[in-house]
């Protein structure tokens, strides 16, 4: 698979607690350079990112992130925040506890609260796979495939384990096709990602592509 091809689906990733303005900074000129899908980065750096990437590389941000057992109304106010100051790609984390309760109703309802706050931006949801059961990974599937989000995405990379070949199968085999998937969380090499894509992951959330392709001269 062409190099080329494996970054334009990547999300090329910085969330972790210690990101300075000089680390998205960084993600961000590499975006553009290697033409990712997205930056993805933390909330508090979208406005400055979108100006200082004008429109190069689209700005994804995280809500709800990464527990998600904020409320529906909070995880609303992330989102809409959020596209007000620039952001295009919206990854929101479900209530994983209202899911393993049983309470369906509310999981959809947070998916809807902040699918109506995204105003048309794109909305990927990570379910959190590592800590769901195969029932309810594919309870999950049906829910966000009803919900009018473009995504589900595996998982937030803070929890127990990442994106599995086995969870990309599980997805493909109970989304509706309409439904995009996004693989996150533990993805570290090329061989890796060419194996998510052809199991039918859309996205990837990782970076480690990037600096892969940066260490080996790829391009």
């Amino acid at each position: 698979m062409d190099i080329r091809e494996i970054l334009s689906k990547v999300d090329h990733t910085v969330l972790a607690q210690t990101a300075t303005w000089e680390d998205v900074r960084a993600v961000c000129d590499d975006g553009i350079r290697y033409g990712t899908a997205s930056v993805c980065i933390p909330a508090c750096y979208v406005k400055k990112a979108a100006q200082y990437s004008a429109g190069r590389v689209p700005i994804c941000t995280v809500v709800g992130f990464p527990n998600g057992y904020c409320t529906n109304e909070a995880k609303a106010f992330e989102t809409r925040d959020a596209v007000e100051n620039g952001a295009q790609e919206i990854d929101m984390v479900i209530a994983v506890g209202a899911l393993k309760a049983g309470d369906t109703d509310y999981v959809r309802r947070d998916i809807e609260a902040v699918r109506d706050a995204c105003r048309g931006r794109v909305l990927k949801v990570i379910i959190e796979t590592c800590l769901l059961t195969d029932a309810e990974k594919i309870a999950m599937c049906e829910i966000v495939s009803q919900s009018g989000a473009d995504f589900i995405k595996t998982s937030t990379g803070f929890s127990s384990g990442g994106a599995t070949f086995d969870d990309i199968r599980l997805f493909k085999a109970h989304c509706a096709p309409s439904l995009k998937i996004k693989a996150a969380g533990g993805i570290s090499s090329i061989a890796d990602a060419e194996e998510f894509i052809r199991l039918g992951a859309d996205r990837l959330g990782t970076s480690r592509i990037v600096k892969i392709v940066k260490q080996e001269k790829l391009l």
